[in-house]
C-alpha cells in the first residue's frame, strides 16, 4: 500500500517526515517535492533500492540519476577529491546552492554504478525545498532521485500528477502542492576541461555566463542527443500528438497557428499565452479549445505552468495539442528545450503546412 502524506511545504512536519526517512533507510521508495519537480527517491548508497527506481519508472538502466544532498559534507563524500581539484565546483555550489542547479563531477568510490549508469561521473544537486532538505537530513544519506513520472511522460509538478501512475508501486507519496519553478534543474558538467551546459533550467543562460564565462552552450537542437541524467531517452511527451511552432519573432506567431488550425478538421487544444494572443483565436468548442500557459512577459509563470498544462491538455485526449513557441532567450531557452523534447512535430517559421 502507498501512504500519501500531506506536508506543509514551508513548515514541514518533522514527525511525518521521520516516517518517510525510515522508509528510505530501509531501502524503500519515497516521492518527494523539490522546488523544480517532484522526485522519486531512494538511498543513493543502496544499489538494490536504486534499482527499484528504474523498475518502477520503466527507466533504462544506463540513464543516470541525480543525487540530492542536504549539506556540503555529503558533496565531498560523493566526489573524487583527487580529480576535482578546480575551484569551479566550489564557486558554483557556494553561489547557487541550495537551488535548482545540478553539477556533474568525477564520482568517489562510494557512489554505486547503478546510480551513474556505469559512468565515472555523478550528478549532484542541493535542493532549496524545505521538505526535500529535511527528508535528506532525517534519512542520514544522500537520496538518488529522477523525476517521479513514468519514463517518457511529462515531469510532475504536483502530487496529483503522480498518484494515478505510482500509487501501489512506491511506499510513500509526499504531497506538498505545486512546485515553484515547474521545470527541472539546470545541469552543468564541470568534469571536463571546459564546463558545458547539459540541460538548461530555471537559471538563465545570461546569469550562468556571468558566473562561468567559459561555459559551453550547445544550441537547442543538439539537446536532442543524450547529454545528461533524465535526457538520454525521449522525455516529456504527452500521449496526444503535439505540434510546436518555432518562434524566432513573435509578430507572425498567431497568424501561422491560425492558418494551421484552419486546415485541420480534427479536435485540437491550443496552448497559448495570455496577452493579446488569447483573444485572437475564435472560440470553437467543436473544433478546438484554448488553454493558457501564462504570460509571455512572465516566463517564470510559463515555466511554472508548463508540465501541468501539458498534462491537463493530454487528459482531455485531443487529436492534437498545438503549442505557441517562445523566443530562445532567457528562460525561453529552457522552456523551448522542454517543448522540443516533448513535441512530435516542430514547425519552423519558414515551413509550409
Amino acid at each position: 500500500m502507498t501512504k500519501i502524506m500531506k506536508i506543509n511545504p514551508v513548515n514541514p512536519n518533522k514527525k511525518l517526515l521521520n516516517l518517510a526517512a525510515e522508509v528510505i533507510k530501509k531501502g524503500g521508495l519515497v516521492v518527494f517535492p523539490t522546488e523544480t519537480v517532484y522526485g522519486l527517491g531512494a538511498d543513493a548508497f543502496n544499489p538494490e533500492a536504486v534499482l527499484k527506481i528504474f523498475k518502477v519508472k520503466n527507466r533504462p538502466a544506463d540513464n543516470p540519476l541525480i543525487i540530492h544532498i542536504s549539506n556540503f559534507k555529503q558533496f565531498e563524500e560523493l566526489i573524487d577529491l583527487e580529480k576535482e581539484k578546480s575551484n569551479l565546483a566550489k564557486l558554483i555550489s557556494e553561489k547557487l546552492w541550495p537551488g535548482p542547479i545540478t553539477l556533474v563531477v568525477k564520482k568517489s568510490g562510494k557512489v554505486p554504478s547503478e546510480v551513474t549508469g556505469g559512468l565515472d561521473t555523478v550528478a549532484i544537486r542541493f535542493p532549496a525545498h524545505p521538505v526535500a532538505n529535511l527528508l535528506i537530513e532525517l534519512s542520514k544519506t544522500p537520496i538518488a532521485a529522477p523525476s517521479a513520472n513514468l519514463s517518457g511522460k511529462p515531469s510532475p509538478t504536483d502530487a496529483k500528477h503522480i498518484i494515478d501512475d505510482l500509487k501501489g508501486f512506491v511506499d510513500i507519496i509526499i504531497d506538498s502542492g505545486r512546485s515553484i519553478f515547474g521545470i527541472e534543474s539546470t545541469i552543468i558538467d564541470i568534469s571536463t576541461a571546459v564546463p558545458r551546459l547539459l540541460r538548461p533550467g530555471p537559471i538563465s543562460l545570461e546569469r550562468l555566463k556571468i558566473l562561468i564565462p567559459e561555459l559551453e552552450v550547445p544550441d537547442l537542437k543538439s539537446f536532442r542527443r543524450p547529454l545528461a541524467p533524465g535526457m538520454k531517452y525521449r522525455h516529456y511527451s504527452p500521449e496526444s500528438y503535439m505540434v510546436l511552432f518555432e518562434c524566432k519573432t513573435e509578430d507572425k506567431m498567431v497568424e501561422r497557428v491560425k492558418n494551421y488550425l484552419n486546415k485541420k478538421n480534427n479536435k485540437c487544444i491550443i496552448l497559448l499565452t495570455t496577452e493579446e494572443t488569447i483573444n485572437l483565436y475564435p472560440e470553437n468548442s467543436d473544433k478546438f479549445k484554448k488553454i493558457s500557459l501564462g504570460s509571455r512577459r512572465k516566463l517564470y509563470e510559463v515555466a511554472h505552468n508548463l508540465f501541468d498544462t501539458i498534462i491537463k491538455a493530454d487528459s482531455l485526449k485531443p487529436d492534437e495539442i498545438v503549442v505557441e513557441g517562445f523566443r530562445e532567450i532567457g528562460l525561453g531557452f529552457s522552456i523551448m528545450n522542454r517543448l522540443f523534447k516533448a513535441a512530435h512535430r516542430i514547425i519552423k517559421e519558414d515551413d509550409e503546412f
